[in-house]
């Protein structure tokens, strides 16, 4: 899958959802669709990524190549060497900018919609499907927003929803 990578400088968020608004279940992706994890590497790749302690304890550890954030207000939460810890969205955001022009917000899901507001592009990919799980993202709007559809992904044999890609712009 190739994606073309139209990020603009400043705060980008990215992040899959179902159409019921989940994007979580026990600690993980509640679905396994490779070409979408590919272009959240694709994107990602070189960016500094900032993400909740929960996300980042679903990761299991660093995402390579790339500077990682963890938002805890724990300020003696431990974190692997190498990742930065942030008490606020706010601190997070300085140490993304301070490492390159462009930086993402991953999740959860209080930080995407936190971050939202001073967001200019979102990477959303919504798949095709009503998922269970037991986190979600409220509905958000991307009315006063430019939307381009980046790629509609199939059901395939390694993947068992279809899903589409959009990048969210202003």
């Amino acid at each position: 899958m190739s994606v073309p990578n139209h990020t603009r400088p400043g705060l980008a968020i990215i992040y899959a959802r179902s159409l019921n608004q989940c994007i979580g279940h026990d600690g993980g992706l509640p679905w396994s669709l490779p070409d979408e994890y590919a272009h959240f590497n694709q994107t990602t790749i070189g960016y500094p990524v900032i993400m909740g302690r929960r996300s980042y304890e679903d990761h299991d550890g660093a995402l390579l190549d790339r500077l990682n954030v963890v938002v805890s207000r724990n300020k003696e939460y431990a974190v692997f060497d190498g990742i930065l810890l942030a008490t606020n969205l706010a601190q997070a955001l300085q140490l993304g900018a301070l490492a390159n022009s462009t930086y993402f917000v991953i999740g959860g899901a209080g930080l995407i919609s936190e971050a939202l507001p001073l967001a200019n592009t979102v990477f959303e990919t919504v798949v095709d499907a009503q998922i269970e799980g037991d986190t979600f993202l409220p509905p958000l709007s991307f009315a006063e927003w430019t939307t381009e559809l980046l790629y509609e992904h199939p059901v395939d044999r390694q993947h068992q929803f279809a899903f589409q890609v959009y990048q969210h712009s202003r």
